[in-house]
C-alpha cells in the first residue's frame, strides 16, 4: 500500500474516536420495584386445608423457591410433558416469535455496522472520450483518448451528540423486547395447554359420571316398569323416571361439544389440525397436585414475568428514541475523503504521479424548522405512554398473582366442602332408593335425592379440576418461562446508570 494512502487511512482512524462526543437525552435505568412485601391485603395461611381425595391434599406456599422454567412437569403427567414439548417445537406462534426475534437482532446488527463504522466504497471505471478544443474557443484538432480511474471513497457521520448511539440503543431494547415476547409466547402456550388438558380431563370425568348415572336410571326404569306391570306402582312413577332419564341424557351433548372443542384447541396449540392430530386422553388421576408451590417475592416478580420485562424493554427503547430525537436539533458533522488514481493508460494507472485525493467536511445546524420542536415533544409523549404502560403491566401482574394465590386457598376449601357434600348426597340417594324399594317413600323423593347426588358429584369433579387449573395459573402468573433468558442480556445493551427521567431538566444539553 502506498505510504500516502496508509497515512491517510491511519489518520482518519485516529480521528474517529476523538470526534465522538457525549450522548444527549436521559439515560435509562430500570424503574424501582414496588415497595409491597406481599400480594394480598392479608396474609395467606402457611398451607391450605386438605381432604381425603387426590386433588384435595394440602398445598404449602414456599417463598424461598424460584419458578422452574418447565413448571408443568410438577404435575407429573407424562402425557402433558410430551404434548407441551411437541407444541413448543411445532407451534407456528413460537416459530413466528423466533423469526421476529431474529429479524430484530439482524436489524440491530445492520444498523450498528452502517452507523458506527465508516462507509468505504471501491470505485473503478473506464471511459473513451472525444475532446474538441473548438468547444472551448481553442484552436487545434479533436483528439480521442481513454481515461482509466480506480479509487477508494470514505464517508463518516460523526456522532458528536450520540444520536446514532441512542438509535442503536433503541434497536437493542427492541431486540430485548422481542426476546421477552418469545418467552411470553412459550409461557402462554404451556399454560394454555396445561389448562386445556385439565379441562379435558374434567369433561371426560363428568361424561363418565353422567354415563354411570344414566345406566343406574335405566336400570331403575326397568324395575319400575316391571312393578307397574304387577300393579305395585302407578303410571306416574314410570313417567317421572322416564322424564328424569331424558333430562340426564340431555346433559351429554353439551359436554361432548365442549370436549370436542377442547380437543380441537389442544390440536391447534400443538400446531396441528384437528383432523391430523391424535389428542391424548387425559384423566384427573393423570395429574398430581404439587404439594408446594413457589411464591416469588414482589421485587423478583419484575424479573421473572416476561410481560413486565417486555414492557420495561419498550420503556428503554422509548427513552433512547427520545435522546435520538433531541440530537436532531444539534449540529451534524459529515466527513468524506477520497483517494484515487487516474491515467490515460492502464500501464501507468497506479503510478504515484497519477494519484488524486480529496478531503471534505460539512457541518449542519438546524436554524429554523417549524415542526422540529413538535416532533421532539411527540417522542416525549411516546416515552410517557411507555412509562404508563409499564406501570399498568406491573399492576396487572400483581393482580394476577393475588388472584391465583387467593384462588388456591379458596379452591382447597371448595374441594373439601364439595367432597363432604358429595359423600352425604350419595349416601342419601342410596338410602332413599332402598326405602323406595321397601315402599316407605314416594318415587318423587328418590328423584330429588338422585338429582342432588348427580349434581354434587359433578360439582366435586369441577372443583378438583379448578384447583388444578388455578395451580397452573399461579405458575404462569409467576412467569417461569422467562427465567432462562433473563440471565442473558440481549446483544447491544450497555449498562445504564442514570434514572430514566433524571435528565428532563437538562435534556437540551449534551
Amino acid at each position: 500500500m502506498p505510504v500516502r494512502k496508509k497515512l491517510f487511512l491511519t489518520t482518519l482512524a485516529c480521528l474517529l474516536p476523538l470526534l465522538a462526543g457525549c450522548t444527549v437525552g436521559p439515560d435509562f435505568r430500570a424503574p424501582d420495584a414496588p415497595k409491597d412485601t406481599r400480594y394480598n391485603n392479608r396474609e395467606l395461611p402457611a398451607k391450605t386445608i386438605s381432604t381425603p381425595v387426590t386433588a384435595g391434599q394440602a398445598q404449602s406456599f414456599d417463598e424461598t423457591r424460584t419458578v422452574q422454567t418447565d413448571w408443568w412437569t410438577r404435575f407429573q403427567s407424562d402425557k402433558l410433558n410430551q404434548l407441551i414439548a411437541q407444541a413448543l417445537k411445532d407451534s407456528p406462534t413460537i416459530a413466528a416469535a423466533q423469526a421476529t426475534l431474529q429479524q430484530a437482532r439482524l436489524t440491530w446488527q445492520a444498523q450498528s455496522g452502517s452507523t458506527e463504522l465508516p462507509h468505504v466504497d471501491l470505485t473503478a471505471g473506464a471511459q473513451r472520450q472525444l475532446f474538441n478544443p473548438a468547444a472551448f474557443g481553442q484552436p487545434g484538432n479533436s483528439s480521442l483518448f481513454n481515461l482509466y480511474n480506480a479509487g477508494v471513497q470514505v464517508g463518516y457521520l460523526f456522532d458528536l451528540f450520540g444520536g446514532n448511539r441512542r438509535a442503536l440503543e433503541a434497536l437493542a431494547a427492541q431486540t430485548e423486547y422481542q426476546q421477552h415476547e418469545l418467552d411470553a409466547a412459550r409461557l402462554t402456550l404451556a399454560g394454555n395447554i396445561a389448562t386445556a388438558a385439565m379441562t379435558q380431563a374434567a369433561l371426560r370425568a363428568q361424561l363418565m359420571a353422567v354415563s354411570q348415572l344414566i345406566a343406574q336410571q335405566e336400570e331403575q326404569l326397568n324395575i319400575t316398569r316391571r312393578r307397574e306391570a304387577i300393579g305395585a306402582v302407578g303410571r306416574n312413577d314410570v313417567l317421572a323416571l322416564e322424564s328424569q332419564l331424558a333430562q340426564t341424557r340431555a346433559q351429554v351433548p353439551p359436554l361432548m361439544n365442549r370436549l370436542s372443542q377442547t380437543n380441537h384447541l389442544l390440536a391447534a396449540l400443538a400446531g396441528q389440525t384437528p383432523a391430523g392430530f391424535e389428542v391424548p386422553g387425559f384423566e384427573l388421576d393423570d395429574f398430581t397436585l404439587p404439594a408446594s408451590v413457589p411464591v416469588v417475592v414482589p421485587s423478583t416478580l419484575l424479573q421473572s414475568r416476561p410481560d413486565i420485562a417486555a414492557a420495561q424493554a419498550l420503556l428503554h427503547a422509548a427513552t433512547a428514541q427520545y435522546g435520538n430525537a433531541i440530537s436532531t436539533a444539534l449540529p451534524q458533522i459529515n466527513l468524506s475523503a477520497g483517494l484515487s488514481q487516474e491515467s490515460l493508460t492502464t500501464g501507468t494507472l497506479f503510478n504515484p504521479a497519477s494519484t488524486i485525493w480529496s478531503l471534505a467536511g460539512s457541518l449542519t445546524q438546524p436554524l429554523f424548522n417549524g415542526g422540529l420542536h413538535s416532533a421532539i415533544n411527540a417522542v416525549h409523549a411516546s416515552l410517557d405512554a411507555a412509562d404508563a404502560n409499564y406501570r399498568a403491566t406491573v399492576v396487572q401482574a400483581f393482580r394476577n398473582v393475588a388472584d391465583a394465590l387467593r384462588a388456591l386457598d379458596n379452591d382447597a376449601k371448595l374441594v373439601a366442602d364439595q367432597y363432604t357434600a358429595n359423600q352425604a348426597a350419595q349416601q342419601s340417594w342410596e338410602l332413599t332408593r332402598q326405602q323406595y324399594q321397601l315402599g316407605s317413600v314416594p318415587w318423587l323423593q328418590v328423584l330429588v335425592a338422585g338429582q342432588q347426588a348427580d349434581q354434587t358429584r359433578i360439582n366435586l369433579i369441577q372443583a378438583q379440576a379448578q384447583r388444578l387449573t388455578d395451580t397452573a395459573a399461579l405458575y404462569q402468573a409467576m412467569g417461569g418461562a422467562s427465567a432462562a433468558s433473563a440471565a442473558q442480556p440481549p446483544v447491544g445493551l450497555a449498562e445504564q446508570s442514570q434514572p430514566v427521567r433524571e435528565a428532563k431538566s437538562q435534556e437540551e444539553h449534551p
